[in-house]
């Protein structure tokens, strides 16, 4: 195991000082990183991540109160005592505390964290903590927020969608819907996509909020993956279901022996998910048919990660697996340091090799990161006896009343 640091939040700054510097060397909508970012991410996919090693394990004294969220080598962590913790997690270095009452998972956008309070939408600065602006909330929102372009798309208990400008936090519109939302919105292109409790899937206008299209399915739709052509779902009638983005009805369906559980993973030719029976699979994004399917060891609660050509799911366990995304076949795992997993993976990329960031609970630690990387050196063994040892030969000792083969034969070279 590599380092095991211990930091307790109220003197968290303290230890800043004595740790900087050392060490080892899901979701939001994301835009795709820079060119000179994906050629980065391209050559530590080559490289892989497995065989894994332990690089850093940090207990952080204290629980969770909402999923933390990350952005490359940071971590931000809703803790307890209405704060949240920002981390370098590629050394497990503290960044800075600031006080923030999460209720749901944070997001980042634009340098900005976004945090839901009971009573307000937050937004913090990113590389300091520092409140950048606050809008009061006259109602609860039922679901962690979504940005997307400048756009900060929030979703209310009573079924209202609003949007806000990520920048500053003016009301652009509102939405008002007759029924409550079931998972997290999601936008793509030009659309917001609902999953409501009703069973509908509802496309908004994200320009102007103006309903496009709406289509009911035969439970509740979960999270959302869409593209320009497909809206990807599962739903509570354990059937995983492709609609067409442009009016919302059904291209094919999927039928699981579970519900779907998180938003699932497309690339150019397959849609990936996991589900309540235990199995991940891969589909034919555009026809659903299936390529391949492989049990997990463990009832999966969150969807999957991408980590080059290879997707990692995890569950009920202190363990990430990761399968290759061509056949399914298992690459490796990593676990986490405490009892269970408390969130999805987090892949950092960059110079080096990747690291996979992961956050589990612990009975007595409360919270514990921990960090893997590649191993490339063999393990280096402490040297031991070998067992059993073999005594070397040891000649003959000559008998009394004979001469020993060396005087006898000078006795021959002297007499006539």
């Amino acid at each position: 195991m590599g380092y095991h640091w211990t930091t307790r939040c109220c003197s968290a700054f303290a230890l800043i000082a004595a740790f900087t510097g050392t060490g080892i060397a899901q979701q939001t909508t994301t835009v795709g990183p820079p060119r000179n970012d994906r050629r980065d991410e391209a050559r530590n996919a080559a490289l892989g991540l497995f065989p894994a090693t332990e690089l850093w394990d940090l207990p952080l004294n204290n629980l969770l109160q909402a999923t933390p969220v990350f952005k490359n080598d940071r971590g931000y962590f809703p803790i307890g005592d209405g704060q949240i913790a920002a981390y370098d997690v590629r050394h497990g270095t503290l960044l800075w505390i600031a006080p923030a009452h999460a209720l749901f998972e944070p997001i980042l956008a634009q340098n900005l964290l976004f945090t839901i309070e009971p009573d307000a939408i937050v937004a913090l600065r990113d590389d300091t903590g520092v409140e950048a602006w606050r809008v009061a909330l006259d109602e609860r929102l039922s679901a962690p927020l979504v940005c997307h372009n400048g756009w900060l798309i929030a979703t209310a208990a009573s079924g209202a969608v609003l949007a806000f400008r990520a920048s500053d936090g003016v009301l652009l519109w509102r939405q008002d819907l007759d029924a409550v939302i079931h998972a997290s919105a999601t936008v793509a292109d030009d659309r917001v996509y609902l999953p409501m409790t009703d069973g509908r899937i509802i496309a908004l206008q994200i320009e102007t909020g103006e309903q496009v299209w709406e289509h009911r399915l035969g439970g509740a739709p979960n999270e959302i993956q869409a593209t320009s052509d497909l809206v990807y779902a599962g739903s509570t009638d354990n059937y995983f279901y492709a609609l067409r983005a442009r009016d919302g009805l059904i291209a094919w369906r999927w039928a699981t022996g579970g519900n779907v559980v998180g938003r699932p993973v497309v690339d150019k030719r397959l849609v990936y998910f996991v589900s309540f029976d235990n199995v991940l699979r891969a589909l034919d994004k555009n026809t659903g048919n299936q390529r391949w399917k492989r049990g997990l060891a463990f009832r999966p609660t969150r969807g999957l990660v991408v980590i080059g050509e290879a997707v990692i799911a995890s569950g009920l366990s202190r363990s990430a697996t990761a399968f290759a995304m061509k056949d399914g076949t298992t690459v490796g795992s990593m676990a986490g340091a405490g009892e269970e997993l408390a969130a999805p993976p987090h892949v950092v990329t960059g110079e080096g090799p990747p690291v996979v960031v992961l956050v589990s609970r612990d009975l007595t630690q409360g919270t514990i990161v921990t960090a893997w990387t590649r191993g490339f050196d063999p393990k280096v063994l402490p040297m031991v006896p070998l067992p059993n040892p073999v005594p070397p030969p040891v000649a003959p000792e000559p008998l009394p009343d004979q001469p020993a083969e060396t005087d006898r034969a000078t006795e021959d070279a002297v007499m006539p």
